[in-house]
């Protein structure tokens, strides 16, 4: 694919308009003439040529295909666009897009549904794809990606500012095998953080408590709460046939702060077993608070029944009957609507356990991706690569940028900010490893292994060898 420049070059008429020369320069005569030669005549311009002059084509606008967007280059065009948001987050989504639409007249006519994952393999397979397409679940479009009908925007949008508004690992994260080898299989717009622990912060604060830097404090600080007469704690993974997939998030934040990015890649990818010492280093690690009852509100076996969106009420009782409650930063739609952020709770970073591995960021979020190849669907790709795309949406709350030109202005709450600045400083971004896995792990063997475990219906090893199963199988 030849990357749209919008430029041509001008086709220059030159008129010779009153100069003098002489004929034979003109018209190949002698070269040697004397300089006593009378004058060459005077060319004046003819009607011709003055019409000639006239009828020139003007050079045609220049600029990347958001630029000619803007001004107004592809007005009247439509583009498609399929993907999850539904109800009110399409609402937000639409209302996010809707200057660029009136500012550039390209339509992006937006279909959401609810059977996304189940309906785009259909559309793509059955060449009905949208121009655009938004994948919650990163390894589904890596799934497509490997047929060769998603297209590369390594030759779509300019490399050099992508580096330059992301941080290096969204665009790691974006890249996936091809039919014919790597390609940059999407753009990140709408993230979220995993990374996050919550807490009743006046009653933190009253307590005479301290925010924990590392996991050292973070566990002191939990068995100063267990002395001090309450769980820390407030765990529930209960969600229907999704039952179990809050303990992925922790198994997946441990991986990041007890071995490399690398072990981590190759986890996800199932070339690093769910047996191998590394993985289970990481849930022996959660486990010692998980199967502690004194650490958990109800005990390890209320883990497993209490619902992950109600998990967090002890934290809001005075008072608190529980402390602490690790999930992504849209658990707080399940918190009183009375609640204030900033004043009634309140968020930490989960504390790194080895430092060589930084401060390590689990995300989950949107990528979208490019089926159709024409110049306005690359403008509102490259539009979706800016703050600007997302800018009312993080305005209205519950959402994080991942783009570095997303102002922290934007954010109307001190804990947005703080989460924005997290995820622009973090040493390493890594997605939520459970949905880059296949479904019959990640979301299959996985929870239920999970389940089990916690419950005490499989040891741990036999908890990692049913999950690992799910590869094998």
């Amino acid at each position: 694919m030849k990357k749209i420049s919008g430029r041509k070059k001008s086709l220059a008429l030159v008129l010779c308009l009153s100069f003098t020369m002489t004929l034979s320069a003109c018209g190949g005569g002698n070269n040697n003439a004397a300089p006593t030669d009378p004058p060459a005549a005077t060319v004046s311009p003819t009607a011709d040529n003055t019409e000639k002059a006239t009828n020139a084509p003007s050079a045609e606008p220049s600029g990347s295909p958001l630029d000619l967007a803007m001004k107004g280059e592809y007005k009247g065009t439509k583009v498609t666009m399929f993907g999850p948001f539904v109800d009110a987050d399409q609402v937000k989504f639409e209302s996010s897009i809707k200057e660029f639409e009136e500012k550039t007249g390209i339509d992006i006519q937006y279909e959401g549904s609810k059977e996304f994952e189940a309906t785009i393999n259909i559309r793509v397979d059955g060449g009905n794809a949208p121009d655009i397409a938004d994948f919650p679940q990163p390894g589904l479009l890596a799934s497509i990606a490997k047929t060769g009908k998603v297209i590369d925007l390594t030759s779509v949008l300019d490399q050099d500012k992508l580096t330059a508004n992301y941080n290096k690992s969204w665009l790691d994260m974006s890249t996936m095998d091809g039919k014919d080898g790597k390609i940059m299989a999407g753009i990140w717009n709408r993230s979220n953080v995993k990374s996050l622990v919550w807490y009743p912060k006046k009653q933190f604060d009253d307590a005479g408590y301290k925010v924990p830097e590392t996991w050292d404090e973070l566990m002191a600080l939990t068995e100063q709460i267990a002395k001090d007469g309450d769980p820390a704690w407030a765990i529930g993974i209960e969600s229907g046939a999704a039952t179990g997939w809050p303990a992925t998030d922790w198994v997946e934040n441990i991986m990041l702060r007890t071995t490399t990015p690398e072990n981590y890649d190759k986890w996800v990818k199932g070339e690093l077993p769910f047996t191998s010492p590394e993985v289970k280093n990481a849930v022996e690690i959660m486990s010692k608070i998980w199967l502690n009852k004194d650490y958990v509100y109800g005990g390890a076996k209320s883990i497993v029944t209490t619902s992950f969106g109600d998990a967090p009420a002890p934290m809001f009782t005075d008072p608190p009957k529980a402390w602490f409650n690790m999930l992504g930063n849209f658990i707080t739609s399940f918190f009183p609507e009375t609640a204030k952020v900033d004043q009634d709770y309140d968020w930490f970073y989960l504390p790194p356990i080895d430092a060589q591995y930084g401060k390590p960021v689990l995300v989950a979020g949107d990528i979208y991706a490019m089926f159709n190849d024409r110049p306005e669907v690359r403008a509102v790709m490259e539009f979706f690569t800016t703050g600007e795309s997302i800018k009312s949406w993080v305005q209205s709350g519950g959402v994080i940028a991942p783009m570095n030109d997303a102002s922290l202005d934007w954010y109307t709450s001190e804990s947005d900010r703080r989460m924005a600045k997290l995820v622009q400083d973090a040493s390493t971004l890594r997605f939520d490893g459970s949905d880059l896995m296949p479904g019959k792990v990640g979301a299959g063997t996985f929870w239920k292994g999970m389940t089990d475990y916690v419950s005490g219906t499989a040891t741990l090893d036999q908890a990692l060898e049913q999950i690992q199963s799910g590869w094998n199988n």
